[in-house]
């Protein structure tokens, strides 16, 4: 098991994520593992697409990519039901694929044209999807967290199974919100996972500089919740920690913390030069690349060959070109319909009905 938990009534285990991870793929599905697989190449090649279309200046605003985090977006996402609420910071695009978003719609939301996913309002940090109960990415740190609490409690006060997921980066767990939203999802014991994705740094700080804890996984501790510290770069890893806290959330209504470690490839955002990391750190991370990681597990496993695994690059090569085309032959917003979607829909009541 690639993680580490942390309970009063629990110790750590001794796996790092530096240890070898198993290639051994016992008990799971073929098709499953292919469709793991095929994700995680999507959204690293739409994210290294992005990165171009942004510097072309299709893509407006800021753009922040989940290079070198796509093991811990996939297994975020599938340790998830459908009808489970999901929350995320400004880094979202991969999630919003993982929910089931298609990929030509989230081009053409950061292209900003009517075919998006929030109509080309919300762009790169601001995406939504009430359908696929994807409640979008927030882009004030620490934004989504009260947010996604409040609607634990919604989830608990109807007496429904519903789990919310809440997902944030590292830097997050410095803030008021991140505290005050525990500890209130512990008092009313609310069904909420609290995801961390520690991806070695906060914008241009290091975890370690910027957090007294720097296994961010304790600070749960304080809050007398269960969490775990998993390895970002296994998707079965993520995967399985996210089902065990969805279970407990869903049968006992009680929160939970993972923290998944992984490595982003970039700087904090398209435009950030990245000039604050030692170029030897930047080349070992990309050297434990979790696609390459999974790859090798798969064809250790008798699950695909190279030719295989060419297949899938050909396939998500084609993919993610007829996103492009798709965003591109969009149309843009009507001038007139500037104010649309600013105040909820006429006829609301007060309590939302």
């Amino acid at each position: 098991m690639n993680t580490q938990q942390h309970t009063q009534k629990r110790g750590r285990s001794r796996r790092t994520r530096d240890q070898a991870t198993p290639s051994v793929l016992d008990g799971e599905d073929r098709d499953t593992l292919l469709n793991y697989y095929y994700q995680m190449t999507l959204i690293r090649r739409f994210e290294e697409k992005s990165a171009e279309m942004y510097t072309k200046a299709r893509i407006g605003g800021y753009c922040h990519l989940n290079l070198g985090e796509e093991a811990t977006v996939v297994g975020f996402c599938a340790g998830l039901e459908p009808t489970d609420y999901v929350y995320t910071n400004y880094r979202e695009h991969g999630y919003a694929i993982g929910r089931g978003i298609p990929a030509n719609t989230v081009m053409a939301e950061l292209f900003g044209k009517e075919t998006g996913s929030s109509k080309g309002r919300g762009g790169s940090m601001h995406m939504f999807d009430m359908n696929r109960r994807f409640m979008g990415g927030y882009g004030i740190v620490g934004g989504q967290l009260p947010l996604a609490t409040g609607a634990a409690f919604a989830v608990a006060y109807r007496g429904s199974r519903e789990v919310v997921a809440c997902q944030m980066g590292d830097g997050t767990t410095n803030g008021g919100p991140f505290h005050e939203s525990l500890n209130l999802a512990k008092i009313y014991h609310l069904p909420i996972i609290y995801f961390i994705v520690n991806n070695q740094y906060g914008m241009g700080l290091r975890v370690d500089k910027g957090s007294a804890v720097s296994e961010l996984y304790r600070k749960a501790c304080a809050y007398d919740m269960h969490s775990e510290r998993v390895d970002g770069d296994d998707p079965l890893a993520v995967r399985d920690a996210m089902r065990r806290a969805a279970e407990v959330a869903r049968a006992q209504h009680e929160p939970g913390l993972i923290e998944a470690v992984s490595y982003r490839f970039r700087g904090h955002s398209v435009v950030d030069p990245d000039r604050y990391r030692p170029k030897d750190e930047v080349e070992k991370g990309r050297e434990h690349d979790p696609i390459a990681i999974f790859a090798n597990r798969l064809k250790a496993a008798g699950v695909i060959d190279d030719d295989g695994l060419h297949s899938v690059e050909e396939r998500v090569e084609r993919d993610v070109d007829e996103a492009v085309t798709f965003a591109d032959k969009s149309p843009d917003p009507e001038v007139s319909s500037l104010m649309d979607y600013i105040y909820a829909p006429d006829g609301m009541t007060e309590e939302g009905e």
